[in-house]
């Protein structure tokens, strides 16, 4: 596990930026960095917090380029060690040669993940608003964005947090029970403790039903656009993504692979893939672009297939979607160009459909409407108050399975038993928080962190 007694360093800021931040943290941050930056008076004479001007110092001649640096003492710092910051020119070069001068001069580079490690192990924050940190950096829409804020925030490990309180004062009472079994204390009836032991387990699989929307929102949904050519695959995703990305003409076949993109769909992050028209072709090209469609739609979430509103036979264009759709996936038929079949009838297909025609723009909402409810699966009319991940969710599982247990044991005045179950629901709790969790799952959470968070 990271040690938590070094000085490391690392660079902070995304890459390709006008300037880059390199952090340091911990107990040498400010002998490094006076090591490394010269202003117009040290880091740690100056007042905290404030940004200083002066320069990276390159060789002995105190020769270097312009930086700012900032020094903020713990505990009130990011990860409550000592920590500085300097503001370089960004760059490749210009921050490689500043990081390297940091290591260079006693910190160690830091590891993925390691400062918001300390911040944790400093008690800055739980581990549900560390994991928060992770989601906010790899947001990918504005609901995204706000679910990690709320977690930063503590209204995730508040909840949890005020169960498990809970719990803890009914497992004092069962061990009360068994250390004292002839005094007559002031007991809580032990049909109405197991009553609470379960409307709490029901309140916790109230979290735990957020788990689809923490899924969605963090990973995304796989949406594949496809189709017989020339049916507006490619327009539609143009459309979608608000650029043209695939190229459109009136020649069928135009596009001979896959094309993805990654789009923000109703605040919800999509990966959308245009694929090859499918048909049948002898044209070695097209034959591999059209297996490939065929694979994408057997990974994706969600295929939205379009059909040809104004062909002349439309029994064939149902045909062949049927023919090339694989079992048990997720389906939208739209029926494109409607506005080249006014007061045409469509007949009734086993999956949701709708009437769109890409070109005018129009029976677009309706199609978003049902792409909507098709990925959260009910009509999604506000945002939710908790996006627990797939830990949370598992840890939780085992909390509600070890209430049910208590609360039997509770009825049946087993109290040792009902105690075990009980401390059993209250670790899965803390593993969430990180009040109990294993250093194996600390190394786990926080590898999965990119370098200088």
């Amino acid at each position: 596990m990271m040690n938590t007694e070094d000085t490391i360093a690392a660079v902070s800021s995304g890459t390709g930026g006008a300037v880059s931040i390199i952090r340091i943290s911990g107990p040498g941050s400010l002998s490094v960095s006076n090591h490394v930056w010269k202003g117009g008076r040290e880091l740690e004479l100056s007042r905290p917090r404030m940004m200083m001007l002066g320069k990276i110092i390159n060789g002995p001649d105190n020769t270097g380029d312009p930086a700012m640096a900032v020094y903020m003492p713990g505990p009130n710092s990011y990860t409550g060690d000592d920590v500085v910051e300097i503001h370089c020119h960004g760059g490749a070069l210009c921050t490689r040669r500043a990081l390297e001068l940091v290591l260079s001069n006693g910190a160690r580079a830091a590891g993925p993940g390691e400062f918001t490690y300390r911040a944790f192990v400093n008690g800055k924050m739980d581990l549900t608003q560390a994991e928060a940190v992770a989601d906010l950096i790899s947001a990918h829409s504005d609901m995204a964005m706000r679910m990690a804020e709320s977690q930063i925030a503590g209204r995730l490990r508040d909840s949890i947090r005020t169960i498990r309180d809970e719990l803890v004062d009914m497992l004092s009472e069962c061990e009360s029970r068994m250390d004292f079994p002839e005094e007559n204390l002031d007991w809580t009836a032990s049909f109405e403790m197991a009553d609470t032991i379960n409307l709490i387990a029901g309140r916790i699989n109230s979290l735990c039903a957020s788990s689809l929307e923490g899924s969605l929102l963090r990973e995304g949904v796989s949406v594949v656009i496809a189709g017989r050519p020339n049916v507006g695959k490619s327009s539609l995703l143009n459309l979608m993504l608000g650029f043209d990305r695939a190229i459109v003409t009136q020649v069928p076949g135009t596009t001979r692979d896959t094309i993805e993109e990654l789009a923000h769909v109703r605040g919800i992050p999509v990966r959308l893939t245009d694929t090859a028209g499918i048909r049948e072709t002898d044209n070695l090209v097209e034959v591999i672009g059209i297996d490939r469609s065929r694979s994408s739609m057997r990974q994706a979430h969600l295929v939205i297939w379009l059909l040809d509103s104004s062909t002349e036979d439309i029994g064939l264009e149902i045909s062949e979607m049927q023919k090339h759709l694989p079992e048990n996936i997720n389906v939208i038929c739209a029926w494109n160009k409607s506005d080249l079949a006014s007061g045409r009838e469509y007949p009734s297909l086993k999956y949701p459909s709708v009437q769109i025609s890409v070109k005018e723009e129009t029976g677009i909402e309706k199609l978003l409407d049902i792409f909507e409810n098709a990925v959260w699966g009910y009509p999604h009319t506000a945002e939710p108050e908790f996006a627990v991940s797939a830990r949370h969710a598992s840890l939780l599982q085992e909390a509600v399975s070890s209430l049910s247990d208590a609360a039997v044991r509770v009825r049946e005045e087993e109290w040792e038993l009902a105690a075990f179950h009980l401390k059993a629901a209250v670790h899965s709790l803390g593993t969430i928080t990180g009040e109990d969790a294993s250093p194996d799952v600390l190394e786990n959470i926080f590898s999965r962190f990119c370098i200088g968070k």
